[in-house]
């Protein structure tokens, strides 16, 4: 029988971090101990399984990178010789380390320890989102310290393993009914203790310093895309490996273009001459300018579709259009003349018969017809 994935058994997205998939992990154990599923104990008992084994390759970094690529495939070879499978007294003791660990004091913990995962906010203009660009981003980090090589030590000394744990890095505890695993008080799970801290670090391992990167920003990315800068988080501890680094794109608003998807938009105003008559003008893309034709007798609100002049989405697919929506502008600043023109042209208009006002005449229209129900 195929197993299931480890995510979905965890309830977990693949993107989860440590500590959501710890947590999640605690959870569902308490949930499907057979000890809380008297009813059905070993239905329970076979989930409970599988949730450990899940966790017991999402919480090792190495494992999950081999999971992520291969699938099971990855991690069967490593799970010595399927013995994660049994659920002896071991195992139950395992569980209940880290399920009720934090309870009493403490969770047991790995000495070497995943930097943490960074997140970056870039904004980028309208133009720089759609060709693509490569930014310059400084990144405050913690890296391993130089002078102790990440070790914390002062240089010349190395840690010693811990007199408590004896360098386990945990410590049991009975608790009524339980026996517990503890994270070391004296050496915080790493099985090791600094006599002589470093100077630079105090002991930490790591310092933090400000990383100048260079993140290349595909053509195409929108507001909420994500770029992915592996190992460039936070360093790990004690020989850890890195975070990652999260690049999160932000769109500036721009002064003509509005973006939906792979499509741009923009207000074109056009005289009142151009809109009865016609004409040609010039509009702006992200290319450089393009003649549009203007019909005569064109309507505000009329969209023109230049095709091709959109955007090629970042994940592929056709290029998008772009829509000129024109707008027809109302003269201004008229002279005696000007207006007594106007006034000839609009009794000319109404005088000859004709609708030249078709969508004022339609709302009259539907304004009488209203009103006749009204008073029907």
């Amino acid at each position: 029988m195929a197993k299931e994935d480890y995510y979905k058994l965890l309830g977990v997205d693949r993107n989860a971090s440590d500590a959501e998939i710890k947590k999640s992990y605690r959870s569902k154990a308490m949930k499907y101990h057979p000890d809380r599923n008297k009813d059905n104990p070993e239905e329970a008992e076979a989930k409970f399984k599988q949730i450990k084994e899940a966790y017991e390759v999402l919480s090792d970094p190495r494992k999950r990178a081999a999971y992520d690529q291969f699938g099971h495939a990855g991690v069967d070879a490593s799970m010595d010789g399927g013995h994660h499978g049994g659920f002896g007294a071991e195992s139950f003791s395992d569980i209940f380390g880290d399920v009720f660990g934090d309870i009493f004091g403490g969770g047991r913990r790995s000495s070497v320890q995943r930097g943490s995962d960074l997140r970056y906010n870039l904004e980028l203009s309208l133009e720089e989102a759609v060709a693509g660009t490569e930014a310059k981003i400084r990144v405050p980090v913690l890296v391993a310290c130089g002078e102790c090589a990440g070790s914390g030590a002062k240089k010349g000394t190395s840690p010693v393993v811990c007199s408590t744990c004896h360098g386990h890095g945990q410590v049991r505890m009975q608790q009524g009914f339980f026996s517990v695993q503890q994270t070391c008080p004296t050496c915080r799970g790493s099985g090791k203790q600094i006599k002589d801290p470093c100077g630079k670090c105090y002991g930490q391992g790591r310092v933090q310093e400000t990383k100048t990167l260079s993140a290349k920003i595909p053509a195409g990315v929108d507001t909420g895309d994500r770029i992915r800068l592996a190992g460039e988080g936070e360093a790990g501890e004690n020989g850890g490996p890195s975070g990652d680094l999260y690049v999160q794109i932000q769109v500036k608003e721009h002064p003509i273009f509005t973006r939906d998807g792979a499509n741009l938009y923009c207000e074109v105003p056009i005289s009142f001459p151009t809109a009865c008559l016609g004409g040609e003008l010039q509009v702006p893309t992200l290319d450089g300018k393009v003649n549009l034709k203007i019909p005569a007798e064109t309507q505000t609100g009329k969209v023109f579709r230049l095709r091709g002049k959109g955007v090629k989405p970042v994940r592929g697919g056709a290029v998008g259009d772009l829509m000129c929506r024109v707008r027809v502008e109302t003269p201004v600043h008229l002279t005696k003349e000007q207006k007594a023109l106007i006034e000839e042209l609009n009794e000319s208009l109404m005088g000859g018969g004709k609708h030249h006002s078709p969508q004022e005449h339609g709302w009259m229209d539907g304004v009488k017809s209203f009103f006749d129900k009204l008073t029907g």
